[in-house]
């Protein structure tokens, strides 16, 4: 029986993207130290990566286990809080994965600078200098884990792939690291982060229909589960907060066959779209994407076209 792969490769993208941020940060923070004399002060380092590495997989952890309760769980309401939660970590995910996106993109050029600002901070506090730099590093890598974590919670019906996804995206990640801070190997980080922005753009718009379809399955759920809120989804004809059908490409690329089930695991592909899907999925893309286009590209609308749109 052949291995499905395609529900690990959004999580790889995401965690190599994020991985490899923090091992900038990292990098940035070990060669400070060596070029102050201070690298007695590495095995904070390494502590502050173990422990927000170890923070991540203990969310990850509880974030599964309450939704594995919820699937096992034969208490009437429990069928409806597992997409309902479904549908919070997905939004919750879009909101910093897009802030990153968005964000972090625009602070890149500034990242050296506030690290070692934050370094050297720290290491003028002589008595908890390794505090100060293992809080650092531990919340670097806490920040990056724990937006993996949210989105492999919003895919948790996917079982296990898209976790293989993040361990493979990590060891990559840390392999470029090593690449470029112990190895001196000159990789254009610039290009790396718009190729890895665009892709990671591409995902979570389809996270946003993802997260969509979730809140319908609860409320579609609810309406079955208590007559009172049968009303929810009296319309035959429509879905219960989605409204008409789009498309139905089940004949023609269904996403349980490739390539359909490669473009759903990647871009949140669906056979069946509903209208406020397609809308939420444009608005987002144009509204978030514009944002992260221009972050990249350092396009301004100039001071004629300002004053007439104005």
């Amino acid at each position: 029986m052949a291995i499905d792969f395609s529900a690990a490769l959004p999580t790889f993208v995401i965690t190599l993207r994020e991985g490899v941020e923090a091992a900038l940060v990292v990098g940035i923070v070990l060669a400070y130290l060596k070029k102050a004399n201070q690298t007695r002060l590495n095995s904070w380092v390494y502590a502050g990566i173990g422990v927000g590495i170890g923070a991540s997989v203990l969310i990850g952890i509880l974030f599964s286990g309450i939704l594995l309760a919820l699937a096992n769980s034969n208490q009437p309401y429990a069928a409806v809080l597992k997409p309902l939660l479904e549908g919070i970590f997905c939004t919750v995910a879009i909101a910093l994965l897009s802030w990153m996106l968005v964000w972090m993109t625009q602070q890149a050029r500034f990242l050296k600078t506030q690290v070692e600002g934050a370094i050297g901070a720290a290491l003028a506090e002589n008595q908890r200098a390794g505090w100060g730099v293992f809080g650092l590093v531990a919340i670097a890598v806490l920040r990056e884990g724990f937006e993996t974590v949210l989105f492999i919670a919003a895919q948790f019906q996917q079982g296990w792939m898209p976790v293989l996804g993040a361990i493979t995206g990590l060891i990559s990640a840390t392999g470029i690291g090593f690449l470029l801070f112990q190895l001196g190997v000159k990789i254009n980080l610039r290009r790396f982060f718009q190729v890895m922005g665009i892709l990671l753009l591409l995902i979570v718009s389809g996270l946003v229909v993802t997260a969509l379809r979730k809140f319908d399955a609860a409320i579609g759920l609810l309406s079955q589960t208590d007559p009172q809120f049968a009303y929810l989804c009296s319309n035959p004809n429509q879905s219960c907060i989605l409204g008409s059908q789009v498309w139905d490409a089940s004949g023609v690329l269904p996403d349980r066959q490739f390539p359909g089930i490669l473009l759903k695991a990647f871009f949140g592909y669906t056979q069946k779209l509903y209208l406020v899907q397609a809308i939420g999925y444009v608005l987002f893309l144009g509204s978030v994407g514009g944002l992260y286009l221009r972050s990249i590209t350092g396009w301004t609308p100039s001071p004629a076209k300002q004053a007439t749109e104005s």
